[in-house]
């Protein structure tokens, strides 16, 4: 019983989405000291980003429970069918940020103090799209953060490098969650509900999503020079802009069936490549 509750669970809240954020945390991590840190501050890096993951999604699906209901994409998700409880998301919500709280305060005094800001971003971004078509780079903004936190976390201070790696992760967000939001465009429109889509239409929101994307690279391109990387990184950018040209043109003439494919499978290769390639120019 219990087994299927948290098979339940990780499906509600799609575990496996966390390579979106993970990888660029890691990233971070391994360009700031150019060197693998150790196993103690490793692990309570990823136990400070899946906390932190694990309770963003949660409250998003508490805080668009009653959207969610009358949504037809979203109705059989497991809170709206009762599958998974209201109160036991409040309770994994909360397990989950104390779990972040505790990582942030063993890795140093200034991951700690920045974790308050961080739950801010979690608590908030799901609101945005009630009120302003920003929603989207809301979303990118909570998970550029990724970076700059696992840089942080093994220095205690800050830098200007990780933020280009972060803006580029901001707008590549930003980017694919517009062409996500092209699914609802229907019901955002009928409920008032705000996004780029229904902001300036299906068609200008493609495009929008593409300049996103075509800005992404350019950040990705001033992280490579500003962090002094090499001809693997390099490597792995260009395979990046690959894929973001493939998710385009999978979606390019509007064709929904196609959504999966670009948001989740090329998305979800993204970060991974691109730290597979950056972790073999540190060490090779």
């Amino acid at each position: 019983m219990i087994w299927s509750k948290v098979k339940v669970f990780f499906e509600m809240i799609k575990f496996e989405h966390t390579v979106f954020a993970l990888p660029f945390a890691y990233l971070g991590m391994l360009l700031a000291r150019h060197t693998w840190p150790t196993p103690e501050k490793f692990m309570w890096i990823t136990l400070a980003m899946v906390g932190a993951r694990t309770a963003g999604m949660t409250l998003n699906r508490i805080a668009d429970l009653k959207i969610d209901r009358q949504n037809p994409r979203t109705k059989n998700r497991a809170m709206v069918t009762g599958e998974f409880s209201v109160s036991s998301g409040w309770v994994v919500a909360t397990m989950s940020l104390v779990i972040f709280f505790i990582a942030a305060r063993m890795l140093n005094p200034l991951c700690f103090q920045l974790s308050f800001v961080a739950i801010v971003l979690l608590c908030g971004y799901h609101y945005v799209k009630r009120f302003s078509f920003l929603c989207h780079f809301a979303l990118g903004l909570v998970l550029a953060s990724a970076p700059i936190g696992g840089w942080i976390a093994v220095t205690g201070v800050f830098s200007w490098i990780p933020v280009f790696l972060a803006m580029a992760v901001l707008f590549w967000v930003a980017g694919f969650d517009i062409l996500y939001g092209l699914q609802d465009f229907e019901f955002d429109k009928t409920h008032g509900l705000h996004s780029v889509p229904v902001k300036f239409g299906q068609t200008q929101a493609l495009k929008i999503s593409e300049y996103c994307h075509l800005t992404a690279i350019v950040f990705l391109i001033a992280f490579g020079v500003m962090a002094h990387l090499g001809v693997l990184y390099w490597a792995g950018a260009m395979i990046v802009a690959g894929l973001l040209k493939v998710e385009h043109y999978l979606v390019g003439d509007g064709n929904l069936s196609r959504i999966n494919s670009a948001f989740f499978t090329i998305n979800g290769w993204i970060g991974v490549l691109l730290l597979v390639f950056t972790f073999l120019e540190i060490f090779r």
